[in-house]
């Protein structure tokens, strides 16, 4: 798989989930999906994140919008960091970085000194018919999750405006 550009429909995929879930991107046909990249379950940054978008999840579904966080941990660590955070909405793993490679968001980072491979936190807001319409990369959790709000409700599901 080659990574996506905004414009161009994402390619369907199906992916594991908490809940015992198989996610399949053209069941969420209908709704906006917004995925949001993640480096690692329970650490500061993440657990932030997260727990901005569960507090705003009412927004969100009246938006019509499934939020799915993804990262590379496991099923199991998914399962309690959602229960721990009370998260509303379903983790996605992906251990074998498939959906990592098609959001182009693998990245060499510095941590303490040294260069390690991991997740740079980024979010992609898919629309209705499937279609990659935004995409934030490099995010700083601070004032995310409104940016992202704000985007959602400046767009009308009637006239929904590619951001290129």
């Amino acid at each position: 798989m080659t990574s996506i550009t905004i414009g161009t429909v994402v390619p369907d995929f199906e992916a594991l989930s908490t809940g015992d879930k198989t996610i399949k991107l053209s069941e969420l046909q209908g709704h906006f999906v917004l995925l949001y990249f993640y480096p690692k379950d329970s650490t500061p940054g993440c657990t932030l994140e997260s727990q901005s978008f569960r507090d705003h999840i009412e927004t969100f579904d009246a938006l019509n919008t499934i939020i799915l966080g993804i990262s590379r941990d496991t099923l199991r660590s998914h399962e309690n960091f959602k229960c721990k955070q009370a998260l509303p909405f379903d983790l996605i793993s992906d251990e074998n970085e498939v959906l990592c490679q098609l959001f182009n968001v693998i990245k060499m980072k510095n941590m303490y000194g040294k260069q390690v491979r991991g997740i740079e936190r980024s979010t992609f807001l898919i629309n209705q018919e499937g279609t990659l319409v935004k995409e934030w990369r490099k995010v700083k959790v601070k004032g995310h999750t409104e940016d992202v709000l704000a985007y959602l409700s400046n767009s009308s599901s009637a006239s929904f405006q590619l951001d290129t």
